[in-house]
């Protein structure tokens, strides 16, 4: 059976690595699934399915990390515990998250019929593929916390996470929680106000109202606080002495990288690749001219509402 291929295949002697390998090959799979054609299958390359497929891929592979260890507990014929419930919390999370944010973001392309950021790849398919190639790589980095806190063996989860809520924990999904408001909030005002405009019952050519006047950047500001979130609930468990042991007898600097990779790739990707930047050259080229854009620019933290980025 495929479930039994997969569970020989990736039978490492970490437990840490057989819930990765197999979250990592399932990031890539699904999105060369939807990316192969929809780069060389549709009369033109089209983005059309790109955040759809990759919300999906999160709620996947957030699934996958979950019970893969439990498949495997239970072919070895164990007696299986319920699952932690901070396992179940942050799982959860991220299906919350891309369930929203995908859905947002697939109805904001059927409604403006591209996406302006593959302008430039949509001539190439090489480029595409790039794309579909880096929103894997996403997947998979964003998620490594909670891979890793997922990888915690079955029969050993029940004694060695704390069934009690840590400090960490209610930092972490109180951080998540603020993220999620913050960057739901921010696309709501966005969307409502470029149906405003279109409705002609405003003429502002650029949007600062709302959140958008403390920051210029709050969805991308959401976006690091819930990946940080999320990192800190996991990164307070996968660095205790027990669970440690549990993951095959990781180091704790090593618990602490996989946990802090994703608010840090997160934070990369929006402030020096393809957020912030593409977006500031886009608003640049469109408004630069105008003094009050500058003037909102000078005057209006880029990332967060306070002086940090």
């Amino acid at each position: 059976m495929a479930s039994a291929a997969l569970l020989g295949l990736t039978n490492f002697n970490s437990p840490l690595l057989r819930n990765i390998v197999p979250c990592a090959v399932a990031s890539f799979v699904l999105q060369y699934a939807v990316g192969v054609p929809s780069t060389y299958l549709s009369n033109l390359p089209t983005e059309r399915y790109y955040d759809l497929s990759g919300a999906l891929t999160n709620v996947v592979v957030a699934a996958l990390s979950l019970y893969l260890p439990r498949w495997r507990a239970a072919a070895a014929g164990a007696t299986l515990p319920p699952p932690n419930w901070r396992q179940l919390a942050l799982s959860g999370a991220v299906v919350l998250w891309a369930a929203r944010l995908g859905t947002y973001l697939y109805r904001r392309i059927l409604r403006d019929g591209k996406d302006s950021r593959f302008d430039a790849m949509r001539k190439k398919p090489s480029g595409m593929m790039v794309a579909w190639t880096a929103q894997a790589v996403w997947v998979f980095l964003c998620q490594l916390p909670v891979i890793a806190l997922n990888a915690v063996p079955w029969a050993a989860a029940a004694s060695v996470l704390p069934k009690t809520a840590l400090r960490t924990d209610v930092l972490g999904l109180g951080l998540f929680a603020l993220g999620l408001v913050v960057e739901s909030v921010a696309d709501w005002q966005k969307s409502s106000w470029v149906a405003g405009r279109e409705a002609k019952q405003h003429d502002e050519v650029f949007m600062a109202r709302g959140l958008f006047s403390v920051c210029r950047y709050p969805h991308y500001c959401g976006e690091i606080t819930l990946w940080t979130g999320l990192a800190t609930a996991a990164a307070g468990v996968l660095t205790r002495a027990p669970v440690l042991a549990a993951l095959g007898g990781i180091r704790p600097l090593t618990a602490l990288g996989v946990a802090t990779a994703s608010p840090a790739f997160t934070a990369f990707v929006l402030t020096k690749v393809s957020g912030i930047p593409l977006s500031e050259r886009k608003y640049d080229s469109k408004y630069g001219h105008r003094e009050d854009y500058q003037a909102w620019k000078r005057n209006t933290p880029r990332l967060f509402p306070f002086k940090l980025l």
